[in-house]
């Protein structure tokens, strides 16, 4: 089992900068991928970017490309999502998602554990 909570959400205005953090439990972190996803109101729930457990192989939605990046430390069991240039339709809740069996995880089909989100509010 693996469970993961979110935090580093809030309310910030267009072109800001917000890290998002997610604490993962489970001796196995190290060997699981872990992912963002977002879900913006009224709308279905979005890949955002993944991090492979191995070599830290990334992937990215293209509407992030360029602006968010993924990071991961083993170490501590955590994974982040820094976000820079926030644009308003970046607003949504942000889940952390990881997956034992999954290696590219960029499907939430492939999701094994979810997160409860946090709250990304990004003002004109």
């Amino acid at each position: 089992q693996v469970q993961l909570v979110e935090s580093g959400g809030g309310l910030v205005q267009a072109g800001d900068s917000l890290r998002l953090s997610c604490a993962a439990s489970g001796r196995t972190f190290f060997s699981i991928t872990v992912a963002w996803f977002r879900q913006a109101p009224g709308k279905e729930r979005d890949f955002v970017a993944a991090i492979r457990p191995i070599g830290s192989t990334t992937y990215y939605a293209d509407s992030v490309k360029g602006r968010f990046t993924v990071s991961r430390d083993n170490q501590k069991n955590m994974v982040y999502l820094q976000m820079n240039s926030l644009k308003p339709e970046d607003t949504g809740v942000y889940y952390c998602a990881a997956s034992q069996k999954t290696p590219v995880l960029t499907t939430a089909g492939g999701v094994d554990y979810w997160g409860k989100g946090t709250l990304v509010t990004v003002s004109p």
